[in-house]
């Protein structure tokens, strides 16, 4: 491929009357190149295909989704082309969807300048980046009203991450979440930076909120909040936050549960985000190589905060919670309760409005699906269903002839009475014999009738 200023030289030495050979030796090209471009066979700056266009088969599927998600990430879009079969790599992608135009303009975006940052070195061991990342849109099937939310840690020195799927984001979740999350990580570092969430800073005092102060002894880590308006000093969660929405929760299928999406959202971080490359002194290895390296300590039993969650009973007088049903005694259908569990504990109860316990179980492992019930609940439910059901009946007729009653029509003539102001009296039997009908129909005769009312008879006939 020629340049354009290879081209424009080619052109001037063709016109002082230098030959294809010679202009070939001088700029070291081939000569079938050289005439190529002489002759406008070729286009300057266009690099010839060197074989078939293998994109073509997989131009409408960019072509589709660019559409449907203009800001989908190109690494997005190879991952699923990959599970196509393509065969080419990310700058082949790229290239092909800029040249082709694939994907579509967005002014709002383009608008937005970037500011100068800088980079923060940051020691291995020394702490974990934690942030919340707003999941809009879950599965209505979770029942997890209109988002869900992510909490995420982050290794800044490796670049190491992971996360925990949340209901909810209260301190309880938190804590739930910053032990879960850590597990994953493989232990804990010396700080963790937090932004100025209210589950860990207080506002009033501008320090870390008492109850979360315990739980920072508990495990043995300096909590650190970052200033007002500085997101970008915990830049490392802040781009796994993109990570995670962009590339992982934008291609969450609807059909899947909040166990399934949170082993799903694991194994991508262990075969994609800890794949990511890394130079280290020099060297060339993996985030998830760079990240065993990193001294953590031990990670202690989880952190006994109090985690509550409402419920309500159905009909066959269970509670769902994590996944699984639980039993309550019979009575309580359709009632709202709390289902309180202390964090570790194999155990949770199930607490009437009234600040009763109904139950106790032990609790099965997340997901499961389990129906558990207690020998005394399905004994106590199946009296009630069959003390119940002497009393039940079939359903109505409804096809059923029920003229009205005779009280009906007595009352009926008391409404007429006082509706029209006096009895409304009976219509008469209708004739029914033949012998009166045919002596009421006889044409009548001038002898029929007396005086002047006969006399008129006769006139009209």
């Amino acid at each position: 491929m020629l340049t354009q200023g290879e081209d424009v030289e080619a052109h001037a030495l063709a016109k002082r009357g230098w030959s294809i050979s010679a202009i070939a030796r001088h700029m070291g090209r081939n000569r079938r190149t050289v005439r190529a471009y002489l002759n406008g066979d070729r286009v300057p700056g266009e690099r010839r295909p060197s074989g078939p266009d293998t994109f073509v088969v997989f131009e409408e599927y960019c072509r589709i989704r660019l559409r449907q998600d203009p800001h989908l990430q190109a690494t997005t879009l190879l991952e699923e082309l990959e599970g196509l079969g393509y065969g080419g790599g990310y700058s082949s992608l790229t290239r092909a969807v800029r040249v082709r135009g694939l994907r579509p303009h967005c002014e709002p975006c383009h608008q937005v300048k970037g500011r100068d940052v800088a980079v923060i070195d940051h020691e291995p061991g020394a702490e974990t980046q934690w942030d919340w990342v707003h999941l809009p849109d879950p599965p209505k099937h979770w029942g997890w009203r209109r988002e869900a939310y992510l909490l995420v840690g982050s290794l800044p020195c490796s670049g190491r991450w992971r996360g925990w799927l949340s209901a909810c984001q209260d301190q309880p979740h938190l804590v739930q979440g910053l032990h879960q999350v850590a597990d994953r990580l493989g232990g804990l570092t010396l700080g963790w930076r937090f932004d100025r969430m209210s589950t860990v800073f207080d506002h009033h005092t501008g320090d870390i909120s008492v109850s979360f102060a315990q739980v920072a002894k508990y495990y043995g880590v300096c909590a650190v909040v970052c200033p007002p308006r500085r997101g970008q000093r915990k830049g490392s969660v802040e781009k796994s936050n993109d990570m995670a929405a962009q590339r992982w929760w934008r291609t969450v299928p609807d059909d899947i549960t909040p166990e399934r999406a949170q082993a799903s959202l694991d194994a991508w971080c262990e075969r994609t985000a800890d794949l990511r490359v890394r130079w280290v002194d020099g060297q060339k290895m993996s985030v998830g190589t760079f990240a065993k390296g990193e001294p953590l300590s031990a990670l202690p039993p989880q952190f006994p905060a109090v985690l509550t969650a409402r419920r309500t009973v159905s009909p066959q007088a269970l509670v769902s919670f994590d996944g699984n049903f639980y039993s309550v005694p019979p009575g309580h259908g359709g009632q709202e309760v709390t289902v309180t569990r202390v964090l570790g504990a194999q155990t949770a109860d199930i607490v009437s409005a009234a600040g009763n316990t109904l139950a106790r179980h032990r609790l099965e492992p997340k997901g499961a699906h389990a129906v558990v019930r207690a020998d005394e609940h399905v004994v106590a439910l199946e009296k009630a269903v069959l003390a119940a059901s002497g009393d039940m009946r079939g359903p109505c007729r409804r096809k059923q002839r029920i003229p009205p009653s005779p009280d009906a029509l007595a009352e009926a003539k008391q409404v007429r009475a006082r509706v029209f102001g006096r009895p409304v009296a009976e219509q008469a039997d209708p004739v029914v014999d033949f012998a009166a009908y045919a002596a009421a129909s006889r044409p009548i005769r001038a002898g029929d009738l007396d005086g002047d009312e006969g006399r008129a008879a006769a006139a009209d006939h």
